[in-house]
């Protein structure tokens, strides 16, 4: 799996201040319609879970088997694409350190969520180190649902991980440099990255690294076809 952490997304986050998310803390990522955000998130999720870390998927679109064919569709891409030969090691992580939750049809509430999470760490065993949260509106969703997530990330002493919706037509975009939609917002979360689409792949580009300065290099270049870091 040390293959797959060498040029996985994440590696972005090398280059900045503290190395990653870290736990308590929220994190974004931005993009255009079907630029990658789900399948970047995968990537962040196996990340996670390659370094032998439990993790919650959290989807708000899609039903758990839908999710787990995504997961198992990009995995085995890896395989195929790394060369690795530790497939059985791999899917054996997946199974044992991941869990999947769904709410379809509005049914998402911080409070469910919560207690789903109580579930999962007094009766299954499996305590967090990062959730991943697919499909949630941002515009809809408002500052106060942003900030039960960021309670639910202290209480639980993990890390979670978004993808959001941004827009060609929507230019706004704050002082700071953030644009739509977390531009009224960023200042809940700890890390902020963009996903741009370019001739030469996909420029995953950090906006934001916690409290400080962005150096102009804090940008990886993906491969538009498997999402993992070019050389």
């Amino acid at each position: 799996m040390k293959d797959f952490i060498e040029v996985s997304p994440l590696r972005v986050l090398e280059k900045s201040s503290q190395k990653g998310l870290g736990k308590g803390n929220l994190g974004v990522l931005m993009a255009r319609a079907g630029v990658g955000k789900t399948a970047c998130l995968i990537h962040i999720a196996f990340d996670k879970l390659f370094r032998k870390e439990k993790l919650v998927h959290i989807s708000l679109e899609d039903v758990p088997e839908k999710i787990t064919s995504y997961y198992n569709v990009i995995f085995y891409d890896l395989v195929k694409a790394l060369g690795m030969d530790n497939e059985l090691d791999g899917r054996m992580l997946l199974e044992r350190n991941r869990m999947i939750l769904s709410y379809l049809n509005q049914s998402f509430e911080i409070g469910r969520l919560r207690e789903n999470l109580k579930n999962l760490v007094e009766n299954v065993e499996l305590d967090p180190d990062a959730l991943i949260v697919d499909g949630l509106d941002f515009p809809k969703a408002g500052r106060e649902i942003f900030e039960g997530f960021k309670e639910i990330a202290e209480e639980f002493d993990t890390e979670i991980w978004f993808s959001a919706l941004s827009h060609r037509h929507i230019t706004d975009i704050n002082e700071r440099g953030v644009p739509y939609p977390c531009n009224h917002i960023d200042d809940l979360f700890s890390i902020i990255i963009q996903l741009q689409p370019t001739q030469s792949g996909i420029l995953l580009q950090l906006l934001k690294d916690h409290e400080n300065e962005i150096a102009p290099d804090m940008s990886v270049r993906l491969d538009p076809n498997t999402f993992l870091a070019m050389t």
